[in-house]
């Protein structure tokens, strides 16, 4: 993929003075990261957490522009209509975690401030269908637009995996691991850094 092919990686650690702590902790083998989101520059802080290509799902809506979608998809996204249990876009994850790759989710769905923005249960749901790992990842730092010059740290702070046995994604079962992923990250974020 792209990020893999440019050099990204250590470019945008330095640029943007990313400091990604408990990277180690992300283990072999198939593995969800499920985020904090706070812009849409997440997915290419998120993907300097682990030198593993990290695929991720993105919203249909952006491939209604045949060059931005060529882009996404360089990046190693593919679409996802948001807000309707989208089976082939989940059939797709489930596919590419089968296959042992690296998945990067925001439950939260958008990045806009709005009042509340519940965290979803798809992370949770494919980690059950699968056996794959779960990874809480806190990301602070991000909120605004991705400037180099003048910008405060970022941080990025993997937290212990949790391995989750393949079992039937009932709505209990994922809405309790959401529940466990929600706080892990919210305290992994913690406050913006200053610096």
């Amino acid at each position: 993929m792209l990020l893999e092919r440019t050099g990204f990686r250590p470019l945008a650690r330095w640029l943007y003075k990313v400091e990604v702590t408990g990277a180690e902790r992300i283990p072999a083998g198939p593995v969800i990261l499920v985020a904090n989101h706070e812009s849409l520059f997440d997915p290419w802080i998120l993907a300097l957490a682990t030198p593993r290509p990290v695929r991720y799902m993105a919203k249909s809506e952006l491939w209604k522009h045949r060059l931005v979608g060529a882009a996404i998809e360089s990046f190693g996204a593919f679409p996802v209509e948001r807000g309707t249990g989208d089976t082939i876009a989940l059939t797709r994850a489930a596919d590419l975690l089968r296959q042992e790759s690296v998945l990067g989710i925001f439950p939260q769905g958008t990045s806009k401030r709005l009042p509340e923005r519940p965290y979803h249960r798809g992370a949770a749901r494919l980690a059950l269908s699968t056996g794959a790992a779960l990874v809480p990842v806190g990301l602070s730092g991000t909120r605004g637009v991705p400037r180099p010059w003048g910008r405060r740290r970022t941080v990025i702070t993997v937290c212990e995996p949790i391995h989750v046995e393949p079992a039937k994604p009932t709505v209990g079962a994922a809405k309790r691991l959401t529940t466990v992923l929600e706080e892990q990250i919210t305290r992994a974020a913690g406050p913006a850094p200053g610096g």
